[in-house]
């Protein structure tokens, strides 16, 4: 096992070597790297298991020893500065990576028929590969300004994901607003990561921690620059998972693909922000001013996120303000001090919203490709309902994912969020009464997808294909030679 902690930095690596191989062979071979385009969703899988296996092995050593191994090595030192880089591995590490990569491999798979008759198939994979080793980077750095970077990174291919069919100029909108309303939180962070370093004099986590306690608990610091230092802290959480009043971006980020949604936007980047706060969780609470500013942030959140998830029509959005609603739980943990509580919930909602997400995909494309809608209306669920008997398999997962988010026992997010409700009564009857009310809330807006989508009378466009045999629109019917030719008319498809 210290063989494997001692080599366990090359693991947000591993992944890397896809992306640059695509680069490469388009550079030097690009009518071979095309025409071989569909092998490279293997390399991608097989590299991300790797990681996931050693993920886990890492899981259950912590899981056994309970201890936590961090290893630097200096990139530069002087008098007045010094930098450091390395790797932390410790419980929270062990969580997040495992979640990224799980999550991760099955979106790969849905992917690579997904986007099988996209002529970006390629450039898909390569920034996915990039994206998965921006997010382990990010997990596993040891400082903040190691954070920072793969935090970049990360925003750096959520613009690239987002904004992936950048000829349509909605989707082009709409990664430029993602990238501008995160470059305000991501400039407050860095503020906050400055402020921080000028009053320790360190960005280690190891040290950052002891000091920054001491300095509070002995009052040797001036509190409103902490408070400030913090708030700034905060506020790259804030933008990164799409908290009130930086939320504006999440819905318009359903304009890519919906494997991104569900991976990105649904399940890995927007935690970074709750695993930015689970991670400097020892500093904020010291400051019992900014622990409230992160519940009541949340509450908000949580009540936005519901009401505005009621009035959607688009399916995708309604599941983006549903992630919005659901983070702003995690947040309302983490302001209540209560960082397992908030985990637990990051994960079962991680793997619920993943599926409801790929659901919805499925069921877009379906519309798309054999009823012959238009993009703008395939995501409509006014012009669904009725899919049941068409697509038993995409309503059977989508059921069961809807029935976990709205936290039905004994389903994941049933004891996940059991817990956060549990804990906000004995935090603030308030916060108790509203969470509960929107909890309500998730089930009435879930179920009003659900119904929309898969009960109710036919639309009149299906009840044309009722005269036809083959009449099931799962996805995994669109891979036939029928599918696959009004997949290749309907898509505009772009390098």
């Amino acid at each position: 096992m210290e063989y494997t902690h001692q080599y366990s930095w090359i693991i947000p690596f591993i992944p890397l070597p896809v992306p640059v191989l695509i680069g490469v062979g388009l550079l030097l071979f690009p009518t071979a790297t095309k025409n071989l385009r569909r092998m490279w969703a293997f390399p991608s899988l097989l590299f991300l298991t790797i990681v996931m296996i050693f993920s886990v092995d890492l899981s259950i050593h912590q899981i056994n020893n309970s201890s936590v191994y961090q290893y630097v090595w200096s990139w530069t030192i002087n008098n007045d500065l010094s930098l450091e880089f390395g790797h932390l591995l410790d419980s929270l590490t062990s969580i997040m990576s495992i979640l990224i990569t799980t999550v991760g491999i099955l979106v790969l798979i849905y992917s690579d028929n997904y986007m099988s008759h996209d002529q970006g198939y390629l450039r898909f994979f390569a920034y996915m590969s990039f994206f998965n080793t921006s997010m382990l980077g990010l997990v596993t750095s040891s400082n903040l300004i190691q954070i920072y970077i793969f935090w970049e990174l990360v925003g750096m291919c959520s613009y690239l994901l987002i904004g992936f069919w950048f000829t349509r100029p909605i989707a082009a909108n709409a990664c430029q607003k993602a990238f501008v309303t995160n470059r305000v939180g991501d400039f407050g962070l860095l503020l906050g990561i400055l402020g921080l370093y000028w009053i320790t004099g360190s960005l280690e986590f190891r040290d950052l921690f002891e000091i920054f306690n001491n300095l509070i608990y002995n009052n040797e610091v001036n509190l409103l620059f902490v408070i400030l230092c913090a708030f700034l802290l905060f506020s790259g959480s804030v933008a990164k998972s799409a908290q009130f009043p930086l939320h504006v971006w999440l819905p318009d980020a359903m304009e890519g693909p919906t494997p991104i949604s569900a991976l990105i936007h649904a399940a890995t980047m927007v935690a970074a922000g709750i695993f930015l706060l689970a991670r400097l969780l020892p500093l904020f609470i010291v400051i019992p001013y900014i622990m409230n500013g992160i519940a009541w942030i949340g509450i908000i959140t949580i009540v936005l996120g519901a009401t505005l998830a009621l009035a959607q029509k688009d399916i995708k959005r309604s599941l983006a303000y549903s992630t919005m609603s659901q983070l702003g739980y995690m947040m309302l943990a983490l302001g209540m001090g209560s960082y397992r509580v908030a985990l637990f919930h990051l994960i079962t909602h991680a793997y619920s919203k993943a599926l409801l997400f790929l659901g919805s995909g499925s069921t877009i494309n379906s519309m798309e490709s054999i009823v012959g809608y238009s993009p703008d209306k395939s995501q409509n669920m006014v012009l669904m309902g009725g899919l049941t008997k068409h697509a038993p398999i995409t309503k059977t997962a989508f059921l069961v994912g809807t029935l976990s988010l709205c936290g039905i026992p004994p389903l994941a997010c049933f004891w996940s969020k059991d817990e956060i409700l549990n804990n906000s009564w004995l935090y603030s009857p308030i916060f108790a009464i509203i969470a509960c009310s929107t909890a309500g809330l998730t089930a009435f807006y879930m179920f009003r997808i659900y119904l929309l989508v898969f009960e109710g009378h036919l639309n009149a466009h299906l009840k044309n294909y009722n005269g036809k045999k083959n009449t099931s629109f799962d996805s995994i019917s669109l891979w036939g030679k029928e599918g696959q030719k009004m997949l290749m008319l309907k898509k505009k498809c772009i390098y």
